[in-house]
């Protein structure tokens, strides 16, 4: 069985963080140039919230606010579920599925940020582990 340290081995552990201070219109520049649908929030240095796609089209465009005047703190997603290095992927998936969460940030044992994994990340190892494991078993049979 995987563990989230494993996508991130591979994935590496950069994160897009944004102030809350910034705009939403600043925001979705951010997540459209990093090619995210993500990112951290942070205010005095530390971790405060998650601001999504999904946070946009609730908080923004359904109510009604002005993206270029709006800060992210008002509309990102807190307090936010978190993951350890250590979690397994399928605890992993079971609190995505659960909350309906798409990304969750990764925290080491001293609190820091360690990274970020989204459903794609979990469903394609899932997906690159079970080919392997198709293969053996086949070799096995085959024999």
């Amino acid at each position: 069985m995987g563990h989230v340290s494993d996508i991130l081995d591979v994935k590496g552990h950069d994160v897009l963080t944004i102030d809350g201070s910034a705009t939403v219109l600043d925001a979705v520049k951010a997540m459209v140039e990093g090619n995210v649908g993500a990112l951290l929030v942070t205010e005095t240095g530390r971790l405060a919230g998650i601001v999504t796609e999904r946070d946009y089209m609730r908080r923004v465009t359904l109510e009604g606010r002005d993206e270029r005047t709006t800060p992210v703190r008002e509309i990102m997603s807190a307090p936010f579920a978190y993951v350890g290095p250590d979690a397994s992927i399928d605890e992993c998936m079971a609190i995505m599925t659960e909350r309906r969460f798409r990304h969750l940030p990764v925290l080491d044992d001293e609190g820091e940020l360690a990274g970020i994994v989204s459903i794609g990340d979990v469903v394609k190892f899932q997906s690159q582990e079970q080919g392997v494991q198709i293969k053996f078993l086949t070799e096995f049979i085959s024999g």
